[in-house]
């Protein structure tokens, strides 16, 4: 039987037992061979292969006798994670993760190696790497946590493509916390609880992506619950992300926040200068790929490193937009053509804190008075605070090395500078100064 017989005799199948129960249990079936009155047929997994064949075996046979008489019976047998490329396109070759009926798509941009790593990210991606080799449950769940645009569904979807390329027997599946609501319902509407709960609980590794989108919704969170100790209980790994630590979201139930809680949770903080300008660079070399006779000039990356600091997927977007836009107008790179092509960008961007905000802050962290900060008084107590202050007002506002000076009781823009520098210095050989820049920035950018 060729692949086109294949393919008509599934939208009859799809016609007879309905669009939902074939997209589930059939589409993910890879005709393998015809051979001896045998049709062998690759399944992701063991127990999808089981299911099809105690309840659509006699269905499926109907259909293949109704065109080959000769076929005698079916064969289902587990593809490793890697049907052949006879049966499916090799674009579509991992079916087990890519496969709608599955899990969500992957993004083949989201792996290890295309993810930048930094100090305020390092420990996450860490985590990560050791929870994709695969090995003994170390830390279950392992939870990463933050804002937008800080890579916690590239470090998900990094995970789930090393574990399908090192461990291909195991069935992985990935998937948003909307999706796993979305099955939920679709569940108890079609009556087929059972289906649903044999999926959840005969993986070996669950993803869930954005885990907060459950809050308030009283009956997922509670399959929620079940199908997570259910896979605890059998030392399977669960893997879960969100936009905020588990004791702060809002309308998620104690219990599930336990739960979330017990394995590792970590913070993947906001992008810091290096970082930033680290993903830039990186991107860069991705851009001349595509348009290799294009160049850009120094300090281009540096100021958008700088200016564009909240979102590393803003970021990487408005880099993609200056290349586009450069080759279209058939222009070098520099600074004014990326002021031109980013003006909106660059407008939204735009911090708004002030250095006052950022005085009252650090005053208020370091326990001084205002007055004193900006004051003339060089005691080490009131000059280390004022250099802090001072290096905030740099990084997050839009305001002239003069201009802060001024602010700080007239002092010159060389005093400045080399607070600044100071600082940066310290940053990196005191851990405490920099824990108080991390802690204050986070507080000002609330």
């Amino acid at each position: 039987m060729t692949q086109e017989q294949w393919g008509q005799l599934k939208e009859r199948l799809q016609t007879k037992i309905g669009k939902n129960a074939f997209k589930t249990w059939i589409e993910p079936l890879v005709l393998h061979k015809l051979e001896d009155g045998v049709v062998t047929f690759h399944a992701p997994t063991q127990f999808l292969g089981n299911y099809v064949s105690q309840n659509y075996a006699d269905i499926i046979l109907s259909e293949f006798q109704n065109s080959s008489p000769d076929v005698r019976r079916l064969n289902f047998a587990v593809s490793a994670g890697r049907p052949s490329a006879v049966a499916q396109p090799v674009a579509e070759s991992k079916a087990p993760l890519n496969e709608s009926g599955q899990g969500s798509k992957l993004d083949s941009r989201f792996t290890f190696d295309n993810f930048v790593v930094g100090k305020p990210n390092e420990l996450a991606f860490a985590a990560a790497k050791r929870v994709a080799e695969g090995g003994p449950v170390t830390f279950n769940p392992l939870f990463l946590y933050g804002g937008v645009g800080l890579g916690k569904t590239h470090l998900m979807q990094a995970i789930a493509w090393e574990l399908q390329a090192g461990k291909p027997h195991l069935n992985v599946l990935y998937l948003s916390a909307e999706q796993f609501m979305y099955r939920f319902v679709q569940a108890l509407r079609d009556r087929k609880m059972m289906d649903f709960k044999s999926i959840f609980r005969s993986v070996d590794v669950l993803m869930v992506d954005d885990v907060q989108f459950i809050a308030g919704k009283d009956s997922t969170q509670e399959e929620f619950f079940h199908t997570f100790n259910a896979l605890v209980d059998q030392n399977k790994q669960i893997i879960i992300s969100a936009d905020r630590a588990p004791g702060e979201i809002k309308d998620l139930e104690d219990r599930v926040k336990s739960r979330l809680q017990c394995g590792l949770v970590v913070d993947l903080h906001p992008t810091d200068y290096e970082l930033r300008l680290g993903i830039l660079q990186s991107k860069v070399i991705q851009q001349k790929a595509t348009y290799p006779d294009l160049g850009i000039d120094d300090g281009v990356l540096e100021f958008l490193a700088h200016r564009i600091s909240t979102n590393v997927r803003v970021l990487e977007g408005a880099l993609t937009r200056l290349f586009a836009f450069a080759s279209l107008v058939g222009r070098h790179i520099d600074m004014d053509l990326t002021q031109d092509c980013l003006s909106d960008v660059l407008r939204a961007s735009d911090r708004k804190i002030t250095v006052e905000e950022i005085q009252r802050k650090v005053s208020d962290h370091y326990n001084i008075r205002l007055s004193d900060m900006i004051g003339p008084k060089r005691l080490r107590t009131y000059a280390r605070p004022r250099q802090v202050a001072m290096y905030l007002c740099k990084q997050l506002t839009s305001r002239s090395l003069p201009e802060i000076g001024r602010r700080f009781g007239g002092r010159d823009h060389t005093t400045v500078i080399h607070g600044v520098r100071r600082i940066e210095e310290l940053k990196q050989q005191d851990g405490q100064i920099a824990e108080d820049l991390e802690m204050l920035r986070r507080a000002l950018e609330e």
